[in-house]
């Protein structure tokens, strides 16, 4: 019979047959690497960016000859390079809406020249077109704009159309431009709006 008190330790009555019970083993953790290791520096390095919430704007190679031998790999240890805010509420330059539209007026001249109104083919140029005109827009040099390129066919049968568009913007820096084409059997009509992005 066994005792139970305060002084007295009871153990576990054991048999020939019976193994005596070990205590759960818990799992070691992985040492940390070290930085002087030539294999760890880009994992640090990696790790450390993840968790950053800073923007990283550069980082200098390591000059430690030892792990100079990884060469360009701290590099792409690099997932995007970030920039810091530059904090600029306006832009370095302002949209002139005078010399886009004569450019998209161009582009849609010469595009539309002699050709007549089918609808499987417009489906088709207006993509074209407007791929154009955003890369002829983009050539101006407008940074931190962004750009929304609307090309619309509307065949002539006799109808009127109203086209409105609803935008919530920086009256100051967005602005939009318009250009217009028209043939005998359809109006052609190009719509670019620039967005100021701070």
């Amino acid at each position: 019979m066994e005792k139970r008190g305060r002084g007295v330790k009871s153990s576990p009555i054991q048999t020939p047959n019976q193994t005596p019970q070990q205590a759960p083993v818990t799992p070691r953790k992985e040492r940390r690497p070290s930085m002087f290791e030539k294999e760890a520096y880009t994992q640090i390095l990696r790790e450390r960016l993840r968790e950053s919430i800073h923007n990283v704007q550069y980082v200098e190679p390591p000059f430690d000859d030892s792990i100079a031998d990884i060469g360009k790999e701290w590099k792409s240890a690099l997932a995007k390079l970030k920039f810091a805010n530059s904090y600029r509420m306006e832009p370095l330059k302002k949209f002139q809406a005078h010399s886009v539209e004569t450019k998209v007026q161009q582009i849609l001249t010469e595009s539309l020249k002699d050709v007549k109104y089918d609808d499987k083919v417009f489906s088709h140029l207006s993509l074209e077109l407007a791929d154009r005109i955003l890369l002829a827009v983009k050539e101006f040099g407008y940074h931190r704009y962004k750009f929304i390129i609307k090309v619309l066919f509307i065949q002539k049968t006799g109808q009127a159309i109203n086209i409105a568009s609803r935008w919530i913007w920086d009256i100051a820096w967005d602005s939009w431009v318009a250009a217009k084409h028209e043939a005998e059997s359809y109006v052609a009509l190009v719509l670019v709006f620039a967005l100021y992005y701070e």
